[in-house]
C-alpha cells in the first residue's frame, strides 16, 4: 500500500473512533452542502475501515475481529463500527433491506454488492469504487478485496444496495 492510501487510511480510522450511536440511512437528495459533506465523511469511514480489515481471518458465523468474518457479519461490523449504521444479520436479510438498489453501473464507495445464484442473496460485499469490493469470501480464508469482474463473482453480482445516501 503506498503511502499516501495508508495516511489517508489511518486519519480517517482514528477519526471514527469512539462513535456509538446506532443511526438509519439518511438520504442525500435535497441535502444541504453540510449534508452532502457528512454523507461522504460516512462512506470513506466505512470504505477505510473495511480496508483495514483485509485479512482477517473467515469465521462462519462471525462479526469481529477477534473471533474473524463471515460475510455479513464482515458488513454489519464494518457499518455500525465505522457509521453507526445497524443493519440486519443475513446476506439473505441484506438483500431484501428496503434501502434503493443500484446497478452495477451506478455503484458508489460503501454501497452493499449482493450476490445469488438463485432467487435468494447468498453473499454479500462493500464496493469500494473501480469495480472492486471488500467481503469474506469462504472458508479457510481471509477478508479480502476483489474484482466484480472476476470469474464467478461476474456471473453471480445482482445488484448494489445504496444505504448511505
Amino acid at each position: 500500500m503506498c503511502f499516501s492510501r495508508l495516511a489517508i487510511l489511518l486519519t480517517v480510522l482514528l477519526c471514527a473512533c469512539g462513535r456509538n450511536e446506532v443511526r438509519q440511512p439518511f438520504p442525500l437528495q435535497g441535502a444541504s452542502p453540510d449534508q452532502a459533506s457528512d454523507i461522504t465523511s460516512v462512506a470513506n469511514a466505512v470504505l477505510f475501515r473495511a480496508l483495514a480489515l483485509v485479512g482477517t481471518r473467515y469465521r462462519y458465523g462471525g462479526n469481529t475481529p477477534e473471533s474473524g468474518f463471515d460475510c455479513s457479519g464482515l458488513v454489519g461490523y464494518v457499518f455500525r463500527d465505522a457509521a453507526g449504521i445497524g443493519l440486519p444479520r443475513t446476506s439473505a436479510e441484506l438483500g431484501t433491506l428496503d434501502q434503493p438498489e443500484v446497478s452495477r453501473e451506478r455503484l458508489r464507495g460503501g454501497d452493499l454488492v449482493l450476490f445469488a445464484s438463485g432467487r435468494r442473496v447468498s453473499h454479500v460485499g462493500i464496493y469500494v469504487g473501480n469495480g472492486r469490493f471488500v467481503h469474506a469470501p469462504n472458508s479457510g480464508g481471509t477478508v479480502r478485496l476483489d474484482s466484480l469482474d472476476a470469474p464467478g463473482w461476474r456471473e453471480l453480482f445482482r445488484s448494489g444496495k445504496r444505504v448511505i445516501r
